[in-house]
């Protein structure tokens, strides 16, 4: 399974960086999202990028039919998502979110996870998970 993380969700949403790829992954129909990063897809997607919720449902809505898995937050997950982030945080060299640290520990063994975020990418090599690097802005 690839799981996504915010920026590549946005990505899809907004033709940014990243979105060819993307649009693969879901093609493939083994995608999934850990539901941090799909709040966090919400909230910058209205708050950052100005689009209307109502537009940003009207895309994700249908992939969650089945094109999309989310990923529940339990107490496992909480676990070591609080885990990884206290083990590889550093606000100067991996400045690793508390979404991000989520979607890594939603990760199970044979899963990739994409992204462009740095932190994640590094994180996820310690951690030996196997990723999915997506074009950056920029």
């Amino acid at each position: 399974m690839t799981l996504l993380d915010a920026y590549a969700l946005i990505a899809y949403l907004t033709a940014g960086p990243g979105v060819a790829q993307v649009r693969s992954i879901l093609k493939d129909g083994d995608a999934a999202i850990a539901t941090a990063n799909l709040v966090e897809v919400l909230d910058v997607t209205q708050r950052v990028r100005g689009i209307p919720i109502e537009r940003v449902r009207a895309v994700i809505d249908p992939l969650l039919d089945g094109t999309l898995a989310i990923i529940p937050l339990d107490l496992p997950i909480a676990r070591r998502a609080a885990e990884l982030r206290a083990t590889h945080y550093n606000g100067k060299t991996c400045a690793i979110s508390l979404a991000d640290a989520v979607l890594i520990a939603s990760a199970q063994p044979g899963d990739r996870i994409a992204t462009a975020d740095p932190a994640v990418l590094d994180v996820t090599r310690v951690e030996g998970i196997s990723t999915l690097p997506l074009p950056g802005e920029g």
